[in-house]
């Protein structure tokens, strides 16, 4: 008998523990500001169970399903500091409100992972990383990621065809060529890409834009050269169950984002999110009888899965699809003209796809295995030039991340594969002019990063990186950072010195040599690009009552040696490519500022000074829409009574050297001045939804004003009125041709769209 009680007591037991272990609980409250401010949107986590909520339109949040036990709950929200607390849940229902009373820091302590590869505090990073939340680019709503970045200090989307307003991202001076597009992580947008595809990323998916300014490469490879771009997509835990942002402007344009979340079983969750762009409505304000605004039709299809794993391994699978149609020209013209020569048009179909994801290899050590690929496909003319060009590109990448006393040490194999074939002497074979012979480019890799801890106050980064090209063979890029800070943490000094390199491929990356009537002419086979860049970094952080005000400086030096060139000047009908003998140098200063006032009002402010050129021989010249002086700025500020923001944005450039065809070319050398200015009201209107409104480029600035005209022999498209020498120069003739041009759209420094009113709607639901 007592042998039986001892039995039953220790099933009895068990069954209790079994019991204990699967009961969960409910962690809700409500998120308020010191002021009383409820905050919507706010994300809480428990980072040791992956799993997280947002809080509504009346700051309340719920956290289900969370196990019997005690907790670390982490509450962010922009403006101010991440609130941490312990949560021991031991009941069905667990009420904790939080009231956010630390002044904002511009989210110092936001996790970034561009710098390093690996989720770490921004404070804590020895690489200086810029981040941009969804909010901040809600300020001033915009169809596209790339257009998103116009208010980024020292970023700056460059508009490369007056026709098909065909773009790249500038960082620091340096060409969209140098700038690595990275979504999750993984390198998607590039080559032909780089051009096209940086628009149709839903923005209602977007949770943060983090930036390094300078070499990468050591981390991520070619591309990497002037800095990265990594857009990071919301994790399906935190996301809205559904979001809606509809807007549109008095130009006739729609722009409609949805999300939505669901469970597929316990363990599998999903985002699926929708973008579609439409403009079909041309205006020709500057009278030369071309489109000033490309008209596009774009719809692009994301979905996230994200599946709970043993021991809260990561395991994450996204894909996107992206069709667009746009085209450019002349006001009369339609698809029967298309390739033709009897009326121009810039007429381009992109089909592209794109898979990447992330899987946690189920080990004791955390070793990561991370993929990618995509496929691009474009169909498109430039007036009677055919360009139809395939790419496709895998990528795989194997992580390991060890800890050994105050070393983090990071090893990864990394492998690329590029096919490319295009219609242009780049994929000719030279044997046979009738057959094409596509690129195939292998690319593996190997990289070695120790982060070393010397003490409370100094941290040293050092890294190298080895690949080995199929077509330029080996390729190594060392890297080396160091990170001091002050005890409180309120400055932080940063400095750094890397190698990049870049391996180009002309007709992927540069519009203009294909649009217009530029011939376009090779001097030589190109060699890779390599540089070597020096950054000092200063963040300062100011607490003066309930005021913040944070500072960050940063001087940058780039010296670049086989600089490959885009010769417009020493013939106005052609475009000579061939690597720089001499050196090409970019450096500067910049400075952001970020002020928030207890009131409620915050100032994000930017300027950026630089000076980019290339020495060849004793001549020094400035390299072409690059500006000397870039200013940005965001306002805002919400009368919390009547839950009304508004926001001013806008930025400010100073003159670039612009591309003439003659020096008898009437056209200015260099632009104005010149700045796009926005001003935005948003009224919440509770259970989630939201109206705004505005007006964009409030004085209606185009680069028209000042110039006889833009695109050079407009009236003339395909030349043919354009009498050339034996030498293929051409020759004024009046009344015809008085200034010796050919048609050119090239001469481009800022958007053709005036002003223009705005007005939209947004809707959350969280639960």
């Amino acid at each position: 008998m007592m042998k039986l009680n001892i039995l039953f007591f220790v099933v009895l037991l068990t069954l209790s523990a079994l019991w204990g272990k699967a009961q969960t609980g409910t962690i809700s409250g409500k998120i308020t500001s010191a002021q009383g401010q409820q905050l919507g949107a706010a994300t809480v986590v428990i980072p040791a169970l992956n799993k997280g909520a947002a809080s509504d339109s009346m700051g309340i949040f719920r956290l289900e399903q969370v196990p019997f036990g005690t907790w670390q709950m982490e509450v962010s929200f922009l403006g101010y500091k991440t609130y941490k607390t312990s949560i021991k849940v031991d009941r069905k229902e667990i009420f904790h409100n939080v009231v956010l009373t630390q002044p904002a820091d511009n989210a110092l302590n936001e996790v970034v992972v561009s710098g390093t590869m690996k989720e770490m505090s921004k404070l804590e990073s020895p690489v200086p990383v810029e981040v941009y939340t969804a909010r901040f680019f809600k300020a001033n709503p915009v169809p596209s990621v790339f257009d998103a970045l116009q208010t980024v200090n020292g970023v700056r989307p460059q508009l490369n065809c007056n026709i098909c307003n065909t773009g790249d991202i500038h960082i620091n001076g340096l060409e969209g060529p140098y700038t690595m597009v990275l979504i999750d992580g993984m390198p998607i947008v590039s080559g032909l890409s780089s051009v096209y595809g940086l628009s149709g990323i839903p923005q209602s998916l977007v949770e943060r834009v983090e930036i390094v300014k300078g070499p990468a490469s050591t981390l991520y490879g070619s591309e990497a050269v002037g800095g990265l771009i990594n857009i990071i997509t919301k994790k399906p835990a935190s996301a809205p169950v559904i979001a809606a942002d509809l807007f549109g402007t008095s130009w006739g344009e729609a722009n409609v984002d949805l999300a939505a979340k669901f469970k597929a079983g316990n363990k599998t969750q999903s985002l699926l999110g929708v973008n579609y762009y439409n403009y079909q409505h041309p205006v020709d304000n500057n009278n030369d009888n071309f489109t000033d605004v490309t008209l596009q039709n774009r719809i692009s299809v994301f979905n996230k899965w994200s599946f709970d794993r043993k021991d809260n391994r990561l395991f994450s699978l996204a894909g996107r699809y992206i069709y667009e149609d746009r085209w450019g020209g002349e006001m009369n013209w339609s698809r029967k003209y298309r390739g033709g020569e009897e009326v121009y048009g810039e007429s381009i179909y992109t089909n592209r796809w794109e898979l990447f994801g992330t899987y946690q290899l189920p080990v004791k050590e955390k070793i990561l295995f991370q993929f990618s690929a995509n496929g691009h496909n474009q169909n498109s003319v430039y007036g009677n030039t055919p360009f139809m060009a395939d790419q496709y590109i895998g990528f795989g990448q194997f992580t390991w991340f060890k800890t050994i006393g105050s070393h983090d040490l990071l090893t990864g194999l990394t492998y690329r594969y590029t096919y490319y074939d295009d219609n242009t002497p780049a994929t000719a074979d030279p044997n046979d002019i009738d057959k094409n012979k596509p690129n195939h480019t292998k690319l593996p890799g190997l990289f070695v990063q120790d982060e070393i801890s010397l003490n409370a106050s100094n941290k040293m980064l050092l890294g190298i990186r080895y690949d080995h090209s199929s077509i330029h063979g080996s390729i190594f890029t060392p890297r080396i950072n160091y990170k001091w800070s002050s005890a409180n943490k309120n400055n932080i000094l940063r400095l750094s010195a890397g190698n990049g390199y870049r391996v180009a491929n002309v007709f992927t990356e540069d519009h203009a040599a294909l649009t217009g009537a530029r011939a376009v002419v090779f001097k030589e086979d190109l060699k890779p690009e390599t540089s070597w860049n020096g950054n000092i970094n200063f963040v300062k952080k100011i607490y003066a009552g309930n005021t913040f005000i944070g500072l960050d400086a940063t001087a940058f030096y780039t010296y670049f040696t086989n600089k490959i060139i885009a010769d417009y000047d020493s013939n106005p009908d052609s475009i000579f490519y061939g690597n720089l003998q001499g050196y090409a140098i970019s450096k500067g200063v910049s400075l952001n500022a970020d002020i928030v006032f207890a009131n409620g009002l915050k100032i994000l402010a930017g300027a950026t000074v630089m000076d980019v050129y290339r020495k060849d021989g004793s001549e020094k010249v400035r390299q072409l829409f690059t500006e000397k002086f870039t200013g940005v700025w965001n306002i805002g500020y919400t009368f919390k009574s009547i839950d009304l923001t508004i926001d001013y944005t806008g930025n400010l450039y100073g003159p670039m050297r612009l591309p003439l065809l003659s020096e008898t070319d009437p056209r200015k050398e260099y632009s104005p001045w010149w700045s796009i200015q926005n001003i935005q009201l948003t009224k919440k209107l509770g259970n989630g939804f939201e109206i705004y409104g505005g007006i964009k480029n409030l004085l209606n600035w185009t680069p028209n004003i000042g110039n006889p005209f833009i695109i050079a022999r407009a009236n003339d498209p395909f030349d043919k009125e354009v009498i050339r020498d034996a030498n293929g120069q051409v020759i004024p003739t009046v009344p015809e041709n008085p200034y010796g041009l050919s048609f050119d759209p090239s001469y481009v420094y800022a958007p053709n769209q005036g002003i223009r009113g705005f007005i939209g709607a947004r809707y959350n639901l969280f639960r």
